[in-house]
Order: structure tokens, then C-alpha cells, then sequence
């Protein structure tokens, strides 16, 4: 069962997607910087036979509004993403995001450690130290909106392959953001990971965790992954040949290990 709604919260309009059968565990997915829940459309087929998954435009992204004098703090993203849930009547869900969505996912279970039974990360820096530099500049104010040219230099290093042709709605996730929106989201996940490295954060929360990696990332240090040992119990999955992104990359890979983890972990609702 699919269905695709707004939700009018306190401080903005937040876009969700339900798929799968609502009575199975509830898996919520959150995307990264500058995408949407288009991100997820190639593995959310992959999920829906045993979850019930839920999907949010952050604040700023995609179908959500995208307000000038609201925090994008993650903690703020993450109280948004819990109400989204209390409204849909979820009480336990695994976390799992994609890029800087997974320190959302971080966020939110440390503001609502009742909700999260247990996260996945796919492709999520732990620390600043593990960025790789850009390869091209910031795109400017008075440059915006971008051109088709500047947003696939911004998007290129999201994927394995320099010849990857990026899906056009996920070209079109950028351009229908606001300069504002994007600044003030990447500005906030990277002032999340100068107040503490994820793995530490992790480390006192006590839930279980599994961290996916293409090998080939070239936004983060695949080695970085290893960073997350810190987290006892942590499961680790390299995924070789491919990069930033596998959920798009490589759906069916990277379904594999995020199932067998949720198989454990995932909670049915009564």
C-alpha cells in the first residue's frame, strides 16, 4: 500500500511517503543533503515485503516547505521526523539514513531514544576528518538557481562512476531548493559533527548498528567506516565497486545486509 501526504507541523509543511503494509515494522528512511525521498524510490521495492516504510522530505528538501526563518539544526530535522511518526501512530521504528541523513537518524535517537530500536547508516561520515575535499566550488547567491552544468559538478562525486548518468529528478531535488535551504542544511550537519564525531555520540545510546559503505565513496573515506568500532556491537558492510551512493548505485546490494540487520531489529506494531 503507497500513499503520499503533507503534514502541516508547528513550524512547516513536511512531505511523507508510506509504502508497504502498516502493520509491518516500521522502517524510516531519511535522505541526505540536497536529495529527497526520490533518493530511496530504486530500494524501497526491495523493503516493502516485510516493512512498513515511511519516507520524509526533511525540512528545506524536495515537497517540504522550504521557510527562511526556521532552524534546520538537526535536532530541529529530528523533532519533525519524530512527529511525523507520533502522528502515523509508529512507536518503534529502525532509523536509516543515507550521507549527512544518518546523523539526522543520530539525532533523532537521541532525542527520542524510545522511538529508535536500532539505525542504519548507509554511506555516513563519522567525523569532519573523514570529508574529502570538494572537487568543485560552492555554488554563490547570485548564481542561483543553478544551471544543469553546475548541479552535476555539485552531484557528480555522489556516485562510483565519473560517466553515471544522475537521474534528472534528483537534479531537479537540487534546483528546487533554496540557496538558503542548502546552505543553512549542509552548514547544520557540519556544525552537528564538530560538536561530536557520530561514534561517540553512538557509543552511549546503546542501539544496535550497521554501517554500509561503498567502497568507492569519494565525498567520504570508506576506511572512515572502521571509525564506527567505537559503537560496541556495530556491524559493518564494505560494498566494493561502488560509491556515495549504493541505494541508487546498486539496490539489490544494498538491500542485502540492511534486511538480514532489520530481521533482528525491527519491532511489529500490535
Amino acid at each position: 500500500m503507497t500513499g503520499s501526504s503533507t503534514m502541516s507541523l508547528d513550524d512547516g509543511d513536511i512531505h511523507v511517503c508510506q509504502d508497504g503494509p502498516r502493520d509491518a515494522p516500521a522502517l524510516l528512511l531519511v535522505h541526505g543533503s540536497a536529495s529527497s525521498t526520490r533518493s530511496w524510490d530504486p530500494l524501497v521495492p526491495l523493503l516493502t515485503g516485510s516493512h512498513h516504510v515511511i519516507r520524509i522530505d526533511l525540512l528545506g528538501h524536495g515537497r517540504s516547505a522550504k521557510p527562511a526563518d526556521r532552524s534546520y539544526a538537526l535536532p530541529c530535522q529530528a523533532r519533525r521526523a519524530g512527529a511525523v511518526l507520533d502522528r502515523l501512530g509508529v512507536e518503534h521504528a529502525v532509523a536509516v539514513g543515507h550521507s549527512s541523513g544518518g546523523a539526522v537518524a543520530t539525532a533523532l535517537a537521541e532525542e527520542r531514544p524510545e522511538l529508535v530500536t536500532a539505525l542504519v547508516f548507509i554511506n555516513t561520515g563519522p567525523s569532519l576528518g573523514a570529508l574529502i575535499a570538494p572537487e568543485s566550488a560552492a555554488i554563490a547567491p547570485a548564481q542561483w538557481p543553478p544551471s544543469d552544468e553546475q548541479i552535476r559538478r555539485f552531484a557528480r562525486t555522489g556516485f562510483s562512476r565519473a560517466g553515471y548518468r544522475i537521474p534528472a529528478e534528483l537534479l531537479d531535488d537540487v534546483r528546487g531548493m533554496t540557496h538558503h535551504s542548502l546552505t543553512a542544511s549542509m552548514g547544520a550537519t557540519r556544525s552537528y559533527l564538530e560538536q561530536r564525531a557520530l561514534p561517540d555520540r553512538l557509543a552511549v545510546l546503546g542501539k544496535p548498528l550497521l554501517v554500509v559503505f561503498g567502497e568507492d565513496d569519494r565525498r567520504w573515506r570508506s576506511s572512515s567506516a572502521f571509525d564506527y568500532r567505537a559503537v560496541p556491537g556495530v556491524e559493518i558492510e564494505l560494498l566494493p565497486g561502488l560509491g556515495h551512493s549504493p541505494l541508487l548505485e546498486d539496490p539489490p546490494r544494498t538491500a542485502t545486509p540492511l534486511l538480514a540487520f532489520t530481521a533482528s531489529h525491527a519491532v511489529r506494531r500490535d
